[in-house]
């Protein structure tokens, strides 16, 4: 059974924050009725709602009229990149998306070229995982191009992506940007020139079932899907009041705590790293030693099933992911590590949290060596 201070997964789902338990907690005494209400209880959700888009907003460094709060970040990032091809579809049905976005973007391109008649291209990555501007704007220039989605940063190998540079080269070609944040939100900045993005609250330590859908006054974007006669004309349904201000604490309180918790982390991360390659024969780490999220690191173990190496580890107290972040439920091989060209089997997610101690991590080191040894034939 995995212990608290084992666990080592936070990049799936970081545990609640105390500020946003706290929160939640009194918000459920008070934001239970529909915001749209005009009594009494549906004023006082109605400002609830508001702080926390409000709350959210600064934080971000974006409008309160440019938040929505969905049911998850897969819902945002749906509905990011669809109402931005649905606003963009007269120019062109054409979507880009790099090699190793979340599933989630590539479920949304299929959708699409189904219902509507899209086509996809496809941005290759180096060993790194990052994705080049120059090779961005080659695939642009293939032909005429509706929307580009890239990630601020890979969940499964911590590489971040030169977005900067990237929406530059988009912005040349009059394509509006689409970033995944949901990896980095809470945890870095958010990069500059994009017209929609997409964050998730539990990543950073607010409930699960939040979502974050940011739309750029300005941009074109269209619903994708029915909507209803709600106030919030991007998203349909009862917005879940209590969550959304949980996750506004939860936000305010890591970016207070940041700058310390990043450099704990990176340390820890590093500590990993090297003993890894060390201590661990036939092992290939992973992702931009330098430029990476701070809390995730990603190695293959040759000759070992990453399945297999999860479940040892879950017995002794450890838990961490294997196979493609985004899909390790189907245990199907990495589609990150495969356009990187790295080792896909034998992989494991290692995400420190924000109470993850050295200590933490030294027992979780002391024991991989052994069970590595030990499953390879």
């Amino acid at each position: 059974m995995t212990s608290p201070r084992g666990y080592l997964d936070s990049a799936s789902s970081e545990p609640l924050h105390p500020a946003a338990r706290e929160t939640l907690l009194a918000c459920l005494e008070q934001g239970y009725a529909d915001p749209v209400r005009l009594h009494g209880p549906g004023r006082t959700a109605r400002l609830l709602l508001d702080n926390a888009r409000e709350v959210t907003a600064g934080l971000l460094g974006v409008r309160p009229d440019e938040v929505s709060f969905t049911s998850s970040g897969t819902t945002a990032v749906h509905l990011g990149v669809l109402g931005l091809l649905r606003g963009r579809a007269r120019t062109s049905r054409r979507l880009v998306h790099s090699a190793v976005e979340h599933s989630a973007v590539f479920a949304a391109a299929t959708w699409w070229e189904a219902e509507h008649g899209g086509t996809t291209g496809v941005v290759g990555v180096d060993a790194q995982g990052r994705v080049s501007p120059a090779a961005v704007a080659a695939v642009l220039d293939e032909q005429p191009t509706g929307v580009l989605a890239v990630q601020s940063a890979n969940l499964e190998v911590g590489t971040t992506q030169p977005v900067a540079a990237i929406a530059e080269a988009a912005a040349e070609r009059d394509v509006p940007l689409f970033v995944d944040a949901a990896a980095s939100a809470g945890r870095l900045d958010l990069p500059p020139g994009w017209s929609v993005a997409a964050a998730s609250a539990h990543k950073w330590g607010g409930p699960a079932g939040i979502g974050l859908l940011l739309v750029r006054k300005g941009a074109r974007w269209r619903a994708p899907f029915p909507t209803d006669d709600r106030t919030d004309p991007r998203v349909a349904g009862f917005e879940n009041v209590p969550a959304a201000l949980a996750s506004a604490a939860a936000l305010q309180a890591v970016l207070a705590e940041r700058e310390q918790t990043n450099a704990r982390q990176a340390a820890l991360v590093d500590r990993i790293r090297g003993r890894v390659a060390a201590e661990v024969p036939d092992v290939d780490v992973v992702g931009d030693p330098v430029d990476r999220l701070p809390h995730v690191v990603t190695f293959s173990c040759l000759y070992v099933e990453g399945e297999a190496l999860v479940r040892e580890l879950d017995r002794r107290g450890f838990g961490v992911s294997s196979g493609s972040a985004c899909s390790a439920s189907a245990l199907t091989p990495s589609h990150v590590l495969a356009a990187m060209g790295a080792l896909t089997h034998g992989n494991i997610r290692v995400s420190v949290g924000r109470d993850s101690t050295e200590a933490d991590v030294d027992s979780f080191l002391d024991v991989l060596p052994g069970l590595v040894a030990a499953l390879r034939p």
